[in-house]
């Protein structure tokens, strides 16, 4: 048995052993394997075994639900394509999902919300309503619900204070234009790269730095290999459990309406976990060595909504112009 296989082997035991308790007698009638690329000890991992331990219990032991984490089960991006083509079951997936909805811009908008409250209204309201509806559409992917995302921020092995010493940063970033189109405005070098890659590459300095929300950057123990994490908070975004639309339309209304409750369960938990996590993650990373800067977060704010406006699409950079505007 392979190493891989024996870490598959393992989650799938112990997916199984958090869902018995809800699980009669008979075998699951569905079986939906969830993949991610965060760590066990991250609160989206958490999140989807509540889930997974939910929707066994709500639809009396006919759905189980099998958590891969760490791309176990492949990258964010094969995923997205598995779950098109009805190889592959669910995720959890945010921005990226732009490349085919591009409302799905709205999720990661550089500096367009400000506090955790202005996500959450747009997030839950009308826009997030559309967001949902065109994913469904474009993408045939279904959100189920919403994680909150700490505050992406910029780890390096240099203090950056303001934009000007950002000049030439070799900088890892997810496959999302707007995020490419963003930083080459404040002078990085953007480099796409899949998530599992980004430690190997700053350890033999093929990028220099990257950004990532505390709890990613926690666990995937980039304080190895990066000195500062420069408070940029330069996105603040949210990212969806989703599930094949294909798995979807094969399901009864009642599973449906199992994994919809689910769902609503597993948001509300992770919600106490980010609340609870996002001050424990500054103390644990100081304890690692990391130094924390107070990043000018205004001039990097100011110097990147023009290349933010110009790099959105014209369907949604009206929406985009109102939440700037509406920062004052």
């Amino acid at each position: 048995m392979t190493n891989l296989n024996r870490r598959q082997f393992t989650i799938l035991a112990g997916a199984s052993v958090l869902a018995a308790p809800a699980i009669k007698a008979h075998a699951a009638e569905v079986t939906l394997k969830l993949g991610h690329l965060a760590n066990e000890q991250n609160s989206w991992h958490k999140a989807a075994l509540k889930f997974g331990e939910e929707a066994a219990r709500l639809s009396e032991g006919r759905i189980a639900v099998e958590v891969f984490p760490n791309e176990s089960l492949g990258k964010e991006i094969d995923l997205i394509n598995g779950m098109q083509l009805g190889t592959a079951d669910m995720t959890i997936t945010g921005e990226s999902l732009q490349n085919w909805a591009p409302m799905a811009a709205l999720l990661a908008v550089p500096y367009a919300y400000l506090s955790l409250e202005q996500m959450d209204e747009v997030a839950s309201g009308e826009i997030g309503a559309q967001i949902e509806e065109q994913i469904i559409s474009n993408a045939q992917i279904r959100p189920l619900t919403y994680f909150a995302r700490g505050p992406r921020n910029l780890t390096s092995n240099r203090e950056i204070v303001t934009p000007d010493q950002i000049d030439g940063l070799k900088l890892r970033v997810p496959n999302v234009p707007l995020f490419v189109n963003t930083w080459q405005a404040l002078g990085a070098q953007p480099t796409p790269m899949a998530f599992s890659e980004v430690f190997t590459s700053l350890q033999n300095g093929t990028i220099d730095a990257q950004e990532n929300p505390l709890a990613l950057i926690e666990s995937a123990n980039f304080n190895e290999v990066q000195q500062f994490v420069n408070l940029t908070e330069h996105v603040r975004s949210w990212i969806y459990l989703t599930i094949s639309e294909m798995k979807w339309s094969q399901m009864s209304e009642a599973d449906q309406a199992a994994l919809t409750e689910a769902a609503q369960i597993a948001q509300d938990y992770e919600r106490e976990l980010f609340l609870a996590d996002e001050d424990r993650l500054v103390e644990a990373l100081q304890e690692r060595g990391m130094t924390f800067v107070d990043s000018d977060r205004e001039a990097f704010a100011a110097q990147a909504r023009d290349a933010v406006l110009g790099s959105v699409g014209d369907e949604i950079r009206p929406i985009v112009e109102d939440l700037f505007a509406a920062q004052g």
